[in-house]
């Protein structure tokens, strides 16, 4: 699953697709409706490759919550995300990522992680049959006495 063509810009709704470049800004394609249209350096882009959720132990890269829940829940969330009380969303949450920072998650950022999936999901453009998400390994401690 490649998420680096994919981006979230700073004040705009959804989700957008990289499409091209020009000399000073990046074609976008809206996930929504399709509309094509410029962002330049000052439109603050993040590509969901970079993009990571809070956690007690670091970060988590989305891409692993993604796969997290596409574990738990599959296809289809189960709930709508803007009917859901911010205690019944961290609950929600809290089943694909339970050692999130409770502090450093707001609940708006989960209803983009939980609304992204979403929208993800209906474009076909995750793809979970690659290898699995890379699991965290154990470290190794063997002693020879």
């Amino acid at each position: 699953m490649d998420l680096t063509k994919i981006v979230s810009i700073s004040g705009k709704p959804g989700l957008f697709k990289v499409t091209g470049q020009g000399k000073q800004s990046v074609v976008v394609e809206s996930l929504i409706d399709g509309k094509r249209f410029p962002a330049f350096a000052q439109d603050r882009m993040s590509s969901l490759e970079e993009i990571s959720i809070f956690t007690e132990n670091g970060d988590k890269p989305l891409k692993e919550v993604f796969f997290r829940i596409h574990e738990v829940m599959g296809d289809e969330l189960g709930f709508d995300v803007k009917k859901l009380s911010n205690d019944a969303l961290k609950a929600e949450f809290a089943k694909i990522v339970p050692d999130f920072d409770v502090e450093g998650v707001y609940p708006s950022d989960m209803k983009k992680v939980f609304g992204w999936y979403k929208l993800l999901i209906e474009r076909n453009l995750l793809d979970f049959t690659e290898a699995e998400a890379p699991a965290e390994e154990p470290a190794e401690t063997t002693k020879d006495a």
